[in-house]
C-alpha cells in the first residue's frame, strides 16, 4: 500500500536505525534524503547504504537548523534524530538539554516542515512515555503516560507539540513508541550483555519471571516505512515490538545459543542482587534487567495489519553474526 510516494527525509539517517530505515525506504521505492549534521558524515554512509544518493547538511537541529533546501519536494519526514539516554551526564540541568534537542528541535523541525508542504511526519518516541514497568500487564497506546526520567519526559512534551502543531496546521503526525532496539550496530546495555554472554561470564540471574518486549533493527525500520505509506497512520500512536516477549534469563540464553556459547548463570536470590545494586547505587540499571516492561502491540495489528516480518530468533542471530565479525575485524 503506497500512500504517499517521493522522497522522504530522515533525521539521525546515520545512526544504528537510520540506515536501516533508509536502505528499507530505498526497497519500498522512495527516495531517502538524509539529514546531517555535518557533511562529513555523509560518506560513511554512502558506503552504509548502496544506493542512497541525497543529502541535506542540516547543522544543529535545535538552533537554527538549514531545513528549507532539505524540505524540498519532501513528501514525509521520518524523524529518528534525538539526544538520547546519556551515561554519567555531566549536565548541571539535564532536562534542559533533552528538551533543548528532543522538544525545541522537533518542534522547528515540524514547524519547518508544515510551511514546506510535508505530508506527514513519523516521530520515533519511547515506551518510557508509558513508564518504566508493567509489573500488572503489558502497556497499551491508551494507558495515561507515565515518564519518570528527563529522555522519557522530554519525548513526552514533544509527542505533545506535535500533536498541538498537527491540529493547528494540518500535518499528519504518526506517533511511535519503542522499546529497546537490538541488532546489528547496537550500543549500550545490549550490547554490553552480548559482551559477556560471549565471553562466557557466569552472570547473576535469579528466577525471575520478568516480561520484557524487544524490537529488532529491521522490523522497527520496516514499521517506520509502513506508517509512511498507510493512510490509517495519521495521527495515531502505536507501541510496537517484535510480538514475543521474553525474560531476561530466556534472552541471555537465546543471545548465548546465537553466539554458540553455553549460557552461565548464577543462582542468586533476587534480594540479594536488588539490596548489591542499591549499594552500589545501580538499582535502576538492575531493574532494567530484571523488572517488567511488555507493550500491547495489538493496535498496530488491528489497524495497519502490520506483523513483525523478522522473528526474535532471526533477530538475534544477525546481532550476534555482526558482535562476532566485528571481534574477528578488531583482532
Amino acid at each position: 500500500m503506497q500512500y504517499l510516494s517521493g522522497t522522504v527525509l530522515v533525521t539521525g539517517a546515520d545512526g544504528f536505525v537510520g540506515r536501516v530505515v533508509c536502505r528499507r525506504l530505498l526497497e519500498a521505492g522512495y527516495t531517502p534524503r538524509a539529514a546531517l549534521r555535518g557533511a562529513e558524515l555523509w560518506p560513511s554512509l554512502q558506503a552504509a547504504v548502496p544506493g542512497i544518493n541525497e543529502f541535506a547538511e542540516i547543522g544543529d537541529l535545535s538552533a537554527s537548523p538549514n531545513l528549507e533546501g532539505a524540505l524540498e519536494n519532501v513528501a514525509a519526514i521520518v524523524h529518528l534524530a534525538a539526544r538520547v539516554h546519556v551515561m554519567h551526564d555531566a549536565s548541571t540541568d539535564p532536562l534542559d538539554e533533552y528538551r533543548r534537542v528532543n522538544v525545541r528541535g522537533t518542534v522547528l523541525l515540524a514547524q519547518a516542515a508544515a510551511k514546506a508542504g510535508v505530508r506527514r511526519l513519523v516521530y520515533v518516541s519511547t515506551a518510557k512515555v508509558n513508564g518504566e514497568s508493567t509489573p500488572w500487564g503489558p502497556f497499551t497506546e491508551a494507558d495515561v503516560p507515565a515518564p519518570q526520567d528527563p529522555y522519557s519526559i522530554s519525548k513526552w512534551e514533544a509527542e505533545q507539540e506535535l500533536r498541538a502543531l498537527a491540529a493547528a496546521t494540518g500535518l499528519e503526525v504518526t506517533i511511535v513508541r519503542p522499546p529497546l532496539v537490538y541488532g546489528p550496530g547496537v550500543r549500550a546495555n545490549f550490547l554490553r550483555l552480548m559482551k559477556l554472554t560471549a565471553r562466557g561470564i557466569p552472570l547473576p540471574q535469579p528466577e525471575t519471571r520478568n516480561c520484557r518486549s524487544l524490537l529488532g533493527v529491521e522490523n522497527m525500520a520496516d514499521f517506520l516505512v509502513y506508517c509512511v505509506s498507510h493512510p490509517r497512520a495519521a495521527n495515531e500512536t502505536f507501541l510496537v515490538s517484535d510480538g514475543e516477549d521474553v525474560s531476561t534469563r530466556e534472552l541471555v540464553a537465546r543471545m548465548a545459543h546465537a553466539l554458540g556459547r553455553p549460557a552461565r548463570f548464577l543462582p542468586v536470590p533476587i534480594c540479594l542482587v536488588r539490596l548489591g545494586a542499591k549499594l552500589l547505587g545501580k538499582e535502576a540499571a538492575v531493574e532494567r534487567l530484571l523488572g517488567s516492561l511488555a507493550l500491547d502491540c495489538s493496535k498496530a495489528r488491528r489497524v495497519l495489519g502490520w506483523t513483525p516480518p523478522v522473528p526474535m530468533e532471526e533477530g538475534l542471530a544477525a546481532t550476534a553474526r555482526w558482535y562476532l565479525e566485528s571481534i574477528e575485524r578488531s583482532a
